[in-house]
C-alpha cells in the first residue's frame, strides 16, 4: 500500500532540525516589518504603530514555531515602541504607551497560542493518520496471508479427500462380494465428488461463490462420471441467489444424488434423455428442482421409506440444512426431485 504524501501543513514548523536558522529568519522578518512600517509611515495616520508587526509575528510562529514566533513578538514590540510610539526613538512609558503595549502583548499572546494549538492538533491528526495507515497495511497483509493459508488448507483437504477415494478404490480390488464392491464404488464416488466440490469453494466465507458456475462445474463432473454423451443437462439459476459456504457441500451432494438417480434409474435402458436442473427463489427460501424425462418412479414409491443408501444420505443431508427433500412423479412424466432450503438454513451436525 503506497504511503500517503505529507501535506505542507503537516511539515510545519519548517526547519525543525535547524533551530538557529529558524530564529535568524524570525529576526529578519521582524526587521523587514519595521522597514516596511517606516516606508509606509507617511501614508499612515497616527495611532497605528503595530500595523505591519502583527503579520510578522503570525507568519513567524506559523512557519517557524513557537520559539521563533516569541522572538519575533519581542523584537517587533521593542521596535514599534522605540520608533513608532510617541515620543519616538525612546522607551519612555506614559499612559498611552502602556495601553498600546498592553494591547500589543494581549494580541500576540492570543495569536501565538492559537497557532500553537492549531499545529499541535494538526500533528495529532497526522499521527492518527499514520497509525491508521499502518493498521490498514497490517490488515491488508493479514488478509492476504489468511487467504493464502485458506487456499492452501482447501488444497490439502481436497487432496486428502481424493486420497481417501483412491484408497477405497484400491481396497475394492481385493473384494469379491458384489454388494461390497458396489458399496465401495459408491463410497469412492461420493468421496471423490466431495473432493471436487471442495476445490471449487475457494472463497473464505463462501458468500461470493458463483452458483451458476458452481452448478455447471458440478454437473460437468457428474456427466463425465456417467459417460453417456446422449444425456443433455439444462441448468437454470435465478440471479442473486446465494448459499452460505456451510450449506454448499450438503446442497451439492443432494444435487449429485438426484442426478445420479435420474441417470441410473430414469435412463437405465436409454442412452439419451434430458435432465432439467433449476434453482430459484420460493416463498421462504430457495428451491432446487431436478426433473428428467425418464421412465418415472415405480408404483407405490415413497422417499421416506426408500431403502437406497443414496436417498437415505440425501434425506440426512436435507435434515442437516433444516430443508425438505422430496421425490415424486414429474408433471410431464419422469421423476422430479425437489429440495427446499429455508432462507437461513441451520446446518446441523451429520
Amino acid at each position: 500500500m503506497p504511503s500517503r504524501p505529507v501535506t505542507f501543513l503537516e511539515k510545519l514548523p519548517l526547519l525543525s532540525s535547524r533551530p538557529v536558522l529558524r530564529h535568524v529568519l524570525a529576526a529578519a522578518l521582524s526587521v523587514g516589518a519595521c522597514l516596511l512600517r517606516s516606508g509606509l509611515d507617511p501614508w499612515f495616520p497616527p495611532g497605528f504603530p503595530f500595523l505591519t508587526f502583527f503579520p510578522a509575528v503570525i507568519v513567524s510562529v506559523f512557519l517557524l514555531g513557537r520559539g521563533p514566533g516569541t522572538l519575533a513578538a519581542v523584537l517587533c514590540g521593542l521596535m514599534a515602541w522605540y520608533y513608532f510610539i510617541p515620543p519616538a526613538r525612546s522607551f519612555a512609558i506614559g499612559p498611552g504607551t502602556a495601553l498600546a503595549l498592553g494591547f500589543y502583548v494581549a494580541v500576540v499572546v492570543v495569536d501565538i497560542t492559537l497557532v500553537e494549538w492549531m499545529q499541535q492538533a494538526n500533528h495529532r491528526l497526522r499521527r492518527e493518520r499514520e497509525r491508521s495507515h499502518d493498521l490498514a497495511e497490517q490488515s491488508a497483509r493479514l488478509a492476504e496471508r489468511n487467504e493464502l493459508l485458506f487456499r492452501e488448507l482447501q488444497h490439502r483437504v481436497s487432496n486428502n479427500i481424493q486420497m481417501v477415494g483412491a484408497m477405497l478404490t484400491l481396497h475394492r480390488r481385493g473384494v469379491d462380494h458384489a454388494l461390497a464392491k458396489k458399496a465401495l464404488d459408491d463410497a469412492a464416488a461420493r468421496v471423490g465428488l466431495i473432493g471436487r466440490i471442495q476445490r471449487q469453494l475457494y472463497d473464505i466465507d463462501g458468500k461470493n461463490t458463483d452458483l451458476a458456475a458452481f452448478l455447471q462445474g458440478l454437473v460437468n463432473d457428474l456427466a463425465e462420471s456417467d459417460g453417456r454423451v446422449g444425456i443433455r443437462y439444462d441448468i437454470a439459476v435465478e440471479p442473486g441467489i446465494t448459499l452460505h459456504g456451510d450449506s454448499l457441500i450438503p446442497f451439492a451432494l443432494i444435487l449429485a444424488e438426484a442426478v445420479a438417480n435420474a441417470n441410473e434409474h430414469g435412463f437405465a435402458d436409454r442412452t439419451t434423455g434430458v435432465i432439467h436442473i433449476a434453482l430459484h427463489r420460493a416463498q421462504g427460501g430457495v428451491t432446487l428442482r431436478v426433473t428428467d424425462d425418464g421412465v418415472g418412479l415405480p408404483e407405490g414409491f415413497a422417499v421416506a421409506g426408500a431403502t437406497s443408501l443414496g436417498l437415505k444420505i440425501a434425506l440426512a443431508l436435507a435434515r442437516q440444512l433444516n430443508a425438505q427433500f422430496e421425490v415424486h412423479p414429474g408433471p410431464g412424466g419422469g421423476t422430479a426431485s425437489v429440495l427446499t432450503i429455508p432462507d437461513r438454513p441451520t446446518v446441523q451436525p451429520a
